[in-house]
């Protein structure tokens, strides 16, 4: 068994690791915050974001054999819709996910 002063600084090196992971964020981000860069990425990101997790979640399903890619486009669609009806994200992700996982488990048990 190790002894207790190496399991004293084990624990303190992880902890300042842990801290200085934490704070380096924070500190990197006070000097932009007066710049005109950080609103632009604010606006863009969560749109790029979920862009990319649409193009994830899609790139593997198979559109084209019927029926496995209709769950999935009926589900997107109804995430667009229910999005632009109610602007709320919550409500849209999960209102899309009900609605694939009602089509997958009940209509297209196939």
């Amino acid at each position: 068994m190790p002894e207790t002063d190496y399991l004293i600084a084990a624990v303190l090196v992880c902890a300042a690791i842990t801290w200085t992971l934490r704070a380096v964020p924070f500190a990197l981000l006070a000097p932009l915050r007066g710049s005109k860069i950080v609103p632009y990425l604010g606006a863009t990101m969560p749109v790029g974001v979920m862009v990319i997790l649409v193009g994830h979640t899609l790139r593997h399903v198979p559109l084209s054999a019927y029926p496995f890619g209709v769950p999935v486009c009926l589900a997107l669609i109804a995430t667009v819709a229910l999005h632009l009806l109610l602007r709320n994200v919550i409500i849209s992700i999960v209102g899309g996910t009900v609605v694939n996982v009602i089509l997958v488990s009940a209509v297209f048990t196939g």
